[in-house]
């Protein structure tokens, strides 16, 4: 089965948003991520977190795109409203502040390793990619070079696994208030 044909089940949304990473993309779920990104979607493998609004707002993607190239960014930020905050806390130099502290804050780097370590096991769940073993994606475990894989990552884990994600999302306010990003497709002819 084609995993853009399959649905999760309808309660795969804990109270977070967070979804099992095994449910599968639904065509509705492709088509809002296709509209978020103004691109087809490369590789997804689920929906790995839903914004309150109900759009997907952060995918799975496989450790290798369809012609085999390995992809270490094993959560990528879809929501285009997220993401344009993100990059504005991107611009305010945010990242190197955070860098800095891992230097300084053994506690932090010890966390934000913590994080990496669980981006890999999740990422080695779905077999090994040698080409990328024993790298993440947005520059963990020693600096920060990429806030919207950091957010994405704080998103689809859950709160309390990348210190320095959970941060940056904190830092975004509500980004959902003012409804969704893109409109649910409508529902074809029955």
């Amino acid at each position: 089965m084609d995993a853009v044909d399959a649905v999760g089940p309808p309660d795969a949304v804990g109270p977070t948003g967070a979804v099992s990473a095994t449910d599968a993309v639904s065509a509705v779920d492709a088509e809002i991520v296709r509209a978020q990104l103004g691109r087809p979607p490369r590789a997804i493998r689920a929906v790995a977190h839903r914004c309150p609004c109900g759009n997907p707002d952060v995918v799975e993607t496989a450790s290798r795109l369809p012609d085999g190239t390995p992809f270490p960014t094993l959560y990528y930020l879809t929501c285009p409203k997220a993401a344009s905050l993100v990059s504005t806390l991107e611009a305010s130099g945010l990242m190197r502040q955070m860098t800095d502290r891992l230097g300084s804050d053994a506690g932090l780097a010890a966390g934000y390793r913590a994080a990496h370590e669980a981006y890999l096991a999740q990422r080695e769940r779905h077999g090994p990619v040698p080409e990328i073993s024993g790298v993440s994606a947005g520059g963990m475990p020693t600096r920060v070079k990429c806030l919207h894989v950091l957010v994405a990552h704080s998103l689809a884990a859950g709160p309390g696994v990348n210190p320095l994600g959970d941060e940056a999302l904190a830092a975004l306010g509500d980004w959902w208030r003012q409804g969704r990003c893109v409109p649910e497709p409508e529902a074809g002819p029955s």
